[in-house]
């Protein structure tokens, strides 16, 4: 509780220099302006290996993986993912409560920065996960660009 006019006077400045601090300088907006300045990105995708053609063939379809006069470049590896599903979830694979370890793919592609919603639009229709991970990595330079 404020004890005179003048405390809440201060308070609503705060408050109004707060709001400002966050609209101008918030992490969403920050991270538009931080992905202006690169043409291209990686997106790392950690999938089933069973999925793999799956998803080959969605990124193609948005002309992810596009470099010079090659398409479909992507590049693979296994990795071991760990993850526990929660009370509420519908895992893919794993029980409710049970920390799971399996084998899958972290699957790496270039994509144009322009190109990033479509293709993330693309993998999560045939990623069979709940949540798929999908990183997105600005690339500061190429060899091709």
């Amino acid at each position: 509780m404020y004890t005179s006019m003048e405390e809440c006077d201060k308070m609503r400045i705060y408050q109004e220099v707060f709001e400002h601090l966050r609209e101008r300088y918030n992490p969403g907006v920050i991270g538009e302006k931080v992905m202006e300045n690169f043409q291209y990105c990686k997106i790392e995708i950690f999938i089933p290996e069973t999925h793999l053609s799956k998803l080959q063939s969605a990124l193609q379809s948005v002309d992810a993986g596009h470099i010079g006069n090659y398409d479909s470049c992507l590049s693979y590896s296994q990795v071991m993912g760990c993850w526990r599903p929660l009370e509420g979830s519908s895992p893919y694979i794993g029980e409710e409560n049970a920390v799971s370890a399996e084998p899958e793919l972290k699957v790496e592609v270039t994509c144009l920065r322009d190109h990033i919603d479509v293709t993330i639009d693309a993998v999560k229709k045939i990623h069979p996960y709940e949540v798929p991970v999908i990183n997105v990595i600005p690339l500061y330079r190429t060899s091709f660009s």
